[in-house]
């Protein structure tokens, strides 16, 4: 399961970048639960919709540096540039755990940092 866990990142992570919100969420289950961790937790497919397609309006760029896989867990580290609400480019160093039920993406924690690279 942990191959076939890091593949669907992999293609979650392909489509978010080529703006594919709606590919993107096909790999998430209908219950998905997202946390920025001291920011902020979505609940539902429906909620996290609307916040990828606001957060996600230049859609961000993933560098993966590592993918660790234990049982239904997956965190991935890396690098992602995205665009800040004032229009700035950001640069991050995040860590993200994912958690993944029957083949979907069924919650998130994820750390992220800004980094202030240019």
């Amino acid at each position: 399961m942990s191959e076939a866990n890091k593949t669907i990142l992999q293609s979650a992570n392909a489509a978010v970048t080529q703006g594919d919100i709606e590919g993107f969420l096909s790999f998430c289950s209908d219950d998905i639960e997202w946390t920025a961790v001291g920011d902020m937790t979505i609940t539902g497919k429906a909620a996290l919709r609307a916040w990828i397609a606001k957060a996600y309006a230049m859609p961000p760029k993933f560098t993966v540096t590592r993918l660790i896989a234990d049982g239904d867990y997956l965190v991935a580290v890396g690098e992602i540039e995205g665009e800040s609400d004032y229009g700035r480019v950001t640069h991050n160093a995040y860590s993200d755990v994912w958690r993944f039920r029957d083949g979907k993406m069924v919650e998130l924690k994820a750390f992220v940092i800004e980094t202030g690279q240019t």
